[in-house]
């Protein structure tokens, strides 16, 4: 089926060159002939099932995962390991291992996460919780959760410079904590600073030099 072999032949071209050339099980020579793919269908996907896939569909399938953009160094490992096996464990990759694989990256990015400087307490108890917790509750903390903790973290910290600053600083972070999390985060970084300028000049001159 001439194809369902240019269909297989797209989808080797659209995966990372890096990922295909720095795999050691690939460039040990997976497979003299050129991989073989269903067209349009992905595995899982109903439209083919795993069992009905060759071998040289299989090793396509697990590059592709292996080099999708952002994928970690865990799945990276499971692939390549699944590119040295058997079929079973290609098989095994697709339908188990790579999600488990995808767990142990997570949770790696969510302590890296939580382990950057100034990271706040609110970042850090949501970044504890959802180590806790499940695959589904590491991979919305990444996604969502870490960024609305930090705007809860970004407020708090405000609230603590308003506290001990003069005027314009309570009235720049007045402001902010009215605006969006950028105006927030914008406050953090340069406003509180061009606030405590003006609050500054407006100091009475005098005292020891």
């Amino acid at each position: 089926m001439k194809f369902a072999r240019v269909s297989a032949v797209a989808v080797a071209a659209a995966i990372a060159p890096a990922v295909l050339l720095s795999s050691p099980a690939f460039a040990a020579g997976a497979g003299a002939k050129a991989p073989v793919a269903v067209a349009e269908a992905k595995p899982g996907d109903g439209t083919v099932k795993l069992s009905d896939m060759s071998v040289d569909d299989l090793r396509v399938a697990v590059l592709t995962v292996m080099g999708k953009p952002g994928t970690g160094e865990g799945v990276k490992r499971a692939g390549d390991k699944a590119l040295r096996g058997t079929v079973d464990d290609l098989r095994h990759f697709l339908e188990v291992g790579q999600y488990q694989a995808r767990e142990e990256d997570d949770r790696v990015a969510v302590l890296t996460v939580m382990g950057k400087p100034g990271t706040g307490k609110a970042v850090k108890a949501a970044g504890d919780k959802a180590l806790r917790g499940t695959a589904a509750d590491l991979r919305h903390f990444l996604e969502v959760g870490q960024y609305q903790a930090r705007e809860e973290d970004d407020r708090v910290a405000v609230l603590t410079i308003m506290a001990n600053g003069g005027e314009a600083v309570k009235a720049a972070g007045d402001k902010a904590l009215r605006g969006t999390p950028a105006d927030v985060r914008r406050f953090l970084e340069v406003g509180q600073y061009e606030a405590r300028k003006i609050d500054n000049q407006k100091k009475p001159v005098g005292g020891k030099h």
